[in-house]
């Protein structure tokens, strides 16, 4: 029997259902395509998207693959973070850190996340970002855009820190105690202490605010690491690295600072609110563990001869007194002392109960290192490094360091240090294209410094370097400050204290070694959360220059792409020894 033709209204209401599915799936799509591509829905469902992916990311497990899967090679793109992680700093998140005891500034100090509890993103610029103004430029002015935060210009505008004008932030210079500007404080205090002809060279400046103080010292060749908190000021360290001024975010509460005894010529505070004699001196004592033998204090402000303050004035005074500091000056509400040169001076039977260390306690001892109540010995470091007898600037930056002696043939692999990164720097100039000795490079760090030699070699560049030195490798940051640089202890297991978007150029030797324990041989972290910290304090534009041999090299070339950077690999200098390649690469531009 042949089949039947039913008329179309006699067919199987089963398929009408299924044609009327197909055809209701297919408009849909084309109508979500439209609203996703032409209207601000697809943005935000785009971003909703990006925030799952995050929040999966921080999984351990699926962390774990992703991090995989780029080190083996896979072609994977790390995503972006939300827009209002634009300004993060890991291990100083006001929100994780809200939580933590106040005593003596605790949770103000930093406290890093587990890399578990980290999502792998990387850092976008805000809205609005511009190639940042370059130096000496930036000194006076930055862009607005770039980090749109209006509450220094607003509460400290008539002290001369910042105005906004139009599409700038400017910078008169001006301080709390200064109101009148850096340039005529600065020259008020030469009147007592050896601003000019090399005497002073590095100096720290306690709680810097917008960091103009270290920025117009640097015209009388006096290096100055400034710091402050995260505090309700957020982005005052921020402003001071956009200006182009060396700077990071720290806080005196628990720990030493990451810094080696006595390395700073100069320490001044200019309205820091530090309390400089509670906990029996312990602050003042942190001071004078930093302090070179023969350098000087300046504070300036409160309880200087400040109304209401007679007691702080005088047991500030006390303390000073206790350890035999000279009093220098005071004039009216600023007072500079210099440190005694030699341990002549024992404190003892004083009314805050200070006493010297135990020999065998290493002053330099700093990376996540409990506050002592004890005065360091500078006899504790043999060898003439104090001021008067260390080498004036220029001079020191070359002249072989007392401290540099403490490691194994240590005079000899100092020259030899200097002399190699002389060549090195030299080659990534004429043969690699990196930008150095151009505007376009003014914020440098180098990631594991050693004796500071690829710093010295840029010397007659306009730049300044940040000399990381890992706080498991041999302590040669006192032989950084003896030579007149500056740098920081860190572990780079962790993320650095500083912003985003605030060194222009990156250098890092034997990337590898940062990430190993050196007694197992097996890594305490990984490369790509490495990366992505590098990227994220990084601006865009900048430039990485990585040495190390090939096979890891190769193993940056893939981070670096999954990163959004542009590698390029390269050969070792001609005169060079050992195996080694440089990869050279640039962080993308890109927005959300």
């Amino acid at each position: 029997m042949g089949h039947v033709n039913l008329p179309a209204s006699k067919r199987n209401p089963r398929q009408w259902r299924l044609l009327d599915l197909v055809s209701a799936a297919f408009f849909a799509l084309v109508f979500i395509f439209f609203l996703m591509v032409f209207t601000p829905l697809g943005d935000s469902l785009a971003a909703s998207g990006r925030q799952t992916l995050l929040m999966s990311a921080s999984d351990p497990q699926q962390r774990h693959r992703l991090v995989s899967a780029i080190e083996l090679g896979q072609q994977r793109t790390i995503e972006a973070c939300p827009a209002d992680a634009v300004d993060h700093m890991p291990c100083e998140d006001p929100r994780r850190n809200s939580q933590l005891s106040r005593e003596m500034n605790y949770y103000r100090e930093r406290h890093c996340p587990p890399p578990e509890e980290t999502p792998l993103c990387l850092i976008p610029p805000p809205a609005g970002y511009k190639i940042s103004v370059q130096w000496p430029e930036s000194l006076y002015k930055i862009w607005h855009s770039n980090m749109p935060h209006n509450k220094i210009a607003d509460r400290k505008g008539h002290q001369g820190w910042m105005k906004l004008e139009g599409q700038h932030f400017i910078f008169p210079g001006g301080g709390t105690m200064f109101p009148d500007g850096a340039v005529q404080y600065i020259e008020k205090l030469s009147q007592y202490i050896p601003i000019s002809g090399g005497v002073l060279r590095t100096a720290l400046d306690m709680g810097c605010g917008v960091a103009s103080f270290g920025g117009f010292l640097l015209a009388r060749n006096i290096l100055t690491m400034s710091f402050a908190p995260r505090d309700s000021h957020k982005s005052q360290i921020q402003f001071a690295l956009e200006r182009g001024i060396p700077a990071f975010s720290a806080m005196l509460g628990t720990r030493r600072l990451p810094f080696p005894a006595f390395g700073f010529d100069l320490v001044h505070c200019s309205r820091c609110l530090i309390p400089f004699t509670a906990y029996n001196a312990t602050y003042f004592i942190e001071v004078d563990r930093l302090l070179r033998p023969g350098g000087y204090l300046v504070i300036s402000g409160p309880p200087v001869q400040w109304a209401k303050q007679d007691k702080e004035w005088s047991d500030l005074q006390g303390v000073a007194r206790a350890l035999c500091y000279e009093l220098i000056a005071v004039d009216g509400n600023t007072v500079i002392w210099k440190k005694p040169v030699e341990d002549t001076c024992l404190p003892n039977n004083n009314e805050f109960g200070l006493e010297a260390c135990v020999d065998s306690a290493d002053p330099s001892s700093a990376w996540y290192f409990k506050l002592k109540n004890c005065v360091s010995r500078t006899s504790y470091v043999k060898g003439e490094y104090g001021i008067g007898m260390i080498p004036k600037w220029p001079e020191r930056l070359t002249a072989p360091s007392p401290r540099s002696t403490h490691l194994k043939n240590g005079a000899d692999v100092y020259e030899a240090d200097t002399k190699r990164w002389v060549r090195r720097v030299a080659h990534y100039k004429n043969s690699l294209n990196v930008k150095l000795g151009t505007p376009a490079i003014r914020n440098v760090m180098d990631m594991n410094a050693f004796f500071g030699g690829f710093a010295a070699a840029l010397i007659s560049d306009p730049v300044w370097v940040m000399n990381v030195v890992p706080s498991r490798k041999p302590s040669t940051l006192d032989v950084i400050f003896d030579r007149g640089l500056i740098g920081v202890y860190h572990d780079w297991c962790e993320p650095f204290s500083t912003y985003p978007r605030t060194y222009d150029l990156i250098h890092v030797a034997n990337i590898e070694s940062l990430i190993k324990d050196q007694a197992s041989g097996k890594n305490r972290c990984n490369l790509v959360d490495l990366m992505v910290e590098m990227d994220r304090i990084l601006r865009p534009e900048g430039t990485v220059v990585v040495r190390d041999t090939p096979e890891v090299i190769e193993k940056v070339a893939r981070v670096a792409r999954a990163v959004r950077w542009r590698p390029t690999i390269y050969d070792k200098e001609p005169e060079s020894h050992g195996r080694e390649k440089i990869l050279v690469a640039t962080k993308t531009f890109w927005k959300l």
